[in-house]
């Protein structure tokens, strides 16, 4: 099976929901599907991860920024459940939030206290979340872009 940082059609979800809903682009427009999809996973220089449908929601995608500052690698991330990235204190914000999120499609200008695996905490700053909707409007999960961290 095609990890989905390599699968094109993932990527096309990814980026084809965010444009839908927010009404931009989530890389930039003038290149090719290929060279888009590595520079996402590969040199953005913002996090994308993005969780299943699941009742206890598994990420399913994380690029390079979300890993490094997650502090996971690709195979332990993906196993991760993703209330997990947040500390127990801070899951029934990071839920509400969610589900602002199932209502309205997506919400922007989001801000939370997250963790790594190491248990470092930091802050994620203008954080912006959006439902993983297919052409038939079919929901496959949720993704968010984390432009900025900063330490706690």
């Amino acid at each position: 099976m095609i990890p989905l940082h390599r699968n094109l059609a993932f990527y096309q979800l990814l980026v084809a929901s965010h444009a839908q809903l927010l009404g931009r682009p989530l890389v930039p427009e003038t290149m090719p599907v290929l060279e888009a999809a590595e520079w996402l996973y590969e040199r953005a220089p913002f996090a994308v991860l993005a969780h299943n449908t699941d009742p206890d929601p598994l990420f399913i995608y994380a690029n390079k920024a979300a890993q490094r500052r997650f502090g996971y690698s690709w195979d332990e991330i993906i196993r991760l459940p993703s209330r997990l990235s947040a500390e127990a204190p801070n899951r029934e914000e990071r839920q509400q939030f969610l589900e602002r999120v199932q209502r309205l499609g997506y919400e922007a200008g989001y801000k939370g206290v997250r963790v790594t695996k190491s248990g470092q905490r930091f802050i994620i700053e203008e954080a912006t979340l959006w439902q993983l909707l297919d052409e038939e409007g079919k929901l496959h999960g949720q993704a968010v872009v984390i432009p900025r961290t900063r330490d706690f």
